[in-house]
């Protein structure tokens, strides 16, 4: 026998209630100095939260190429490996899809705007941009440096 939905309450679900808050998990977290290149290493300086520990967080995620980590599950970190190579043009407008792609996965960022990128080399690329928070602040003037 096949369950049908003939039999199904509709006001059932209006009967539940939930009894419980759903709180958000506080954001203190460690202040890391992140060491680009091999044979550095990156060092801890006390205690961060709030808009710093989402900065943090922020340049933790574009930094870490998504998949390559088992430590991580697949919605974190970003794809850019792939655009080593590939035509400047192509990868410059490539790159801001991939940066919203990827904060949009941590959910306390609404939305990834005001993207400036500029080329620095011959195959780096400058990026600025703003993230709005869940709450719906504003982070302006995040930068990092992406390799393409």
């Amino acid at each position: 026998m096949l369950p049908s939905s003939e039999n199904y309450d509709d006001e059932f679900d209006e009967d539940l209630e939930t009894d419980f808050d759903v709180e958000a998990e506080p954001s203190r977290t460690y202040a890391m100095v992140h060491a680009k290149g091999a044979g550095k290493k990156s060092i801890f300086l006390g205690m961060i939260d709030e808009e710093e520990a989402l900065r943090q967080a922020i340049l933790k995620i574009i930094s870490t190429e998504r998949y390559v980590h088992e430590i991580y599950s697949w919605d974190y970190g970003i794809e850019l490996s792939d655009l080593i190579g590939k035509p400047m043009n192509y990868a410059m407008s490539e790159v801001k899809l991939r940066i919203e792609d990827a904060l949009i996965a941590d959910d306390r960022i609404e939305a990834v705007e005001d993207f400036q990128v500029t080329r620095t080399g011959k195959n780096m690329l400058h990026v600025t941009f703003t993230v709005i928070t869940a709450e719906g602040d504003m982070i302006e003037g995040i930068e990092t440096e992406v390799e393409v």
